[in-house]
C-alpha cells in the first residue's frame, strides 16, 4: 500500500486543544462516531453501551502514565527529552525534541553527552530508520528524576501544561507508558456499571506505549521501521478472549495498544499468555486474527494506526468514516472525541477451543 492511502484532509482546529473537563463535560460526554459498514451512528460516549452486547469483551490497556517529558541541555543549549521506552541497565529510546511544538531531528551525533533531569546522559545511536529517535543511556535514578522534574508529555496543539491525573485512565494500573493509552480516557464508574449491567467483560492487559504513533515515512507502508514496546497478556485476559470467540461474542480492543498486544499473543490458531516486547506492524497485508473492532480515538494524517485500522475495517469505510468525522467536527488526538469501528462480520476466523 502507498503512503498516499493515509493521506486525508484535517482542519488544525479539530485537534483538541484541552480535556472534555475543561471544555464543560465529563469526561463520558465526549463524542462517539460509530462506523459501521451500514453508515455511522452519532452519539455520546455515555451510549457506548447501546453497541455492545451481552458476553462481548472489551480489552482494556492497563498501563498508567509517566510523566515522561524531561529538561534537557547540551552543546545545542536547552531542548526536551521525551523518554520512550526502557529496555534495562539505564537505556532508554527517547525523542530529543526543541519544544512541545517543534520537534526533531535534532543536530545530535553518538556519543554526545547531555544534562537532562539533573542526571547526565549520553546519546548511543539513533533507532534504524527512525531518526527522529535515540537511544539513549541514562546515568542516575530516572524514576527520581521522573518525579522532581518529568511533565507529561504534551505536543504544540495542546494550550498548556495539565497535571499527571489528566493523563491517567480509570484502568491505569502499572506505570510505564509515556503518552497516555488514550483511546480509554472516556471510561467512568457509570459507564463501566451500565457495560457490567449489559453483560459486557473488562479484560485487562498491559502494553507500555512509546511516544505518539508515528507518521509512516516510507513509500510502501509496509516497510516502515516500527520499534518494540513491552507488553503482557495474562492468562485470564487470554482465556477470556478465547471463550467469547469460540461461543460467538465480539472482541472489542480498546486502543490501538490493545490491539498490537492481542495480536502479539496470538499463536496461529489461540490467544496465549505472554509478554516480552513487541514490534509488530498491523497493516492490511498482515491482517488481523483476533479482534472484531476497536474503539479508538481519531488519528492524524499519515499516521501508521491508520493502517491497523485499514486492517481492521477495510480503508474505504475508515475514510468514509473519517470524512464524515471531519465534516460533523470531532475533535483528535488524546482529549479528542471518540470512534467505535464496528466491521459487518468477523474480521478474523473464530480462534481455537
Amino acid at each position: 500500500m502507498k503512503r498516499d492511502a493515509l493521506a486525508f484532509s484535517r482542519p488544525a482546529h479539530l485537534q483538541a486543544k484541552e480535556p472534555a473537563e475543561d471544555r464543560g463535560q465529563a469526561r463520558d460526554e465526549v463524542r462517539l462516531l460509530v462506523t459501521t459498514p451500514d453508515g455511522s451512528i452519532h452519539g455520546s460516549f455515555r451510549d457506548l453501551p447501546r453497541f455492545l452486547g451481552r458476553g462481548d469483551v472489551l480489552v482494556v490497556n492497563d498501563s498508567a502514565t509517566l510523566p515522561a517529558s524531561l529538561p534537557a541541555r547540551g552543546s545545542l543549549g536547552p531542548f526536551i527529552l521525551n523518554l520512550s521506552t526502557r529496555y534495562g541497565g539505564g537505556l532508554w529510546l527517547a525523542e530529543p525534541r526543541w519544544s512541545t511544538s517543534e520537534p526533531g531531528p535534532l543536530p545530535l551525533e553518538a556519543g554526545q553527552s547531555f544534562e537532562v533531569g539533573g542526571m547526565t546522559a549520553e546519546l548511543v545511536a539513533r533507532y534504524p530508520g527512525l531518526p527522529r529517535l535515540w537511544f539513549v543511556r541514562m546515568s542516575g535514578d530516572v524514576e527520581a528524576a521522573l518525579v522532581r522534574f518529568g511533565t507529561p508529555i504534551r505536543y504544540g496543539y495542546v494550550d498548556r501544561d495539565y497535571p499527571l491525573e489528566a493523563y491517567q485512565t480509570v484502568f491505569a494500573r502499572t506505570p510505564g507508558s509515556a503518552e497516555m493509552p488514550s483511546a480509554a480516557r472516556p471510561f467512568t464508574e457509570r459507564v463501566l456499571e451500565d457495560l457490567a449491567a449489559g453483560g459486557v467483560t473488562i479484560a485487562p492487559l498491559t502494553l507500555h506505549t512509546g511516544v505518539s504513533s508515528l507518521e509512516v515515512e516510507a513509500e510502501e507502508v509496509e516497510d516502515q521501521a516500527m520499534y518494540p514496546e513491552p507488553f503482557e497478556v495474562p492468562a485470564a485476559t487470554a482465556d477470556v478472549v478465547n471463550a467469547a470467540a469460540s461461543e460467538g461474542h465480539r472482541v472489542i480492543a480498546v486502543g490501538t495498544t490493545a490491539v498490537r498486544a492481542l495480536e502479539s499473543a496470538y499463536d496461529g490458531q489461540r490467544v496465549r499468555a505472554t509478554g516480552g516486547f513487541t514490534r509488530l506492524y498491523i497493516h492490511p497485508d498482515r491482517g488481523i486474527n483476533v479482534v472484531d473492532g476497536l474503539l479508538t480515538g481519531f488519528h492524524d494524517p499519515m499516521a501508521s494506526h491508520l493502517a491497523m485500522l485499514f486492517a481492521i475495517a477495510g480503508q474505504e469505510l475508515v475514510r468514509s468514516s473519517y470524512a464524515e468525522a471531519v465534516a460533523a467536527g470531532y475533535l483528535w488526538h488524546e482529549f479528542g472525541d471518540s470512534n467505535l469501528i464496528l466491521p459487518r462480520q468477523r474480521s478474523r476466523p473464530s480462534l481455537a477451543a
